[in-house]
């Protein structure tokens, strides 16, 4: 079973993007979810989630806090993550990761570690 990520590419400082996660294999609001990225040279950082069912609690690290937003729409069995303002720094490979426990209605994680189910990814590089 597989998440699919959607919607990297090349984009100036300063511009948006929105990536989205989806699958046909299983439904995602029982799921907590969370975006990671991993930049060339650098580990895997997990840097949003979302709990499951009404995405009620999202989580952001410092460093995409305020430009990045995590949402999901359940009927369209998809979580996204909103990138504003965006800085050659967020130039990397970004996943989603999906985990299902008895605390992901009111708590997610940033992982990687104990996460269900990933995605392969898609790369987002902002440059001039």
């Amino acid at each position: 079973l597989q998440l699919v990520e959607s919607g990297g590419g090349l984009v100036q400082p300063g511009g948006s993007l929105r990536l989205s996660c989806s699958t046909s294999q299983f439904a995602l609001d029982v799921y907590a979810i969370t975006w990671l990225r991993q930049a060339p040279g650098k580990e895997r950082e997990g840097i949003s989630c979302i709990t499951s069912g009404d995405g009620s609690t999202t989580n952001y690290v410092d460093s995409v806090k305020g430009r990045f937003t995590i949402s999901r729409d359940n009927a369209k069995n998809t979580v996204y993550l909103q990138m504003n303002n965006l800085k050659p720094e967020d130039t990397a490979v970004y996943f989603c990761a999906a985990e299902n426990a008895y605390y992901t209605k009111t708590y997610c994680r940033y992982g990687p570690d104990g996460m269900d189910y990933w995605g392969k990814g898609t790369l987002v590089t902002v440059s001039s």
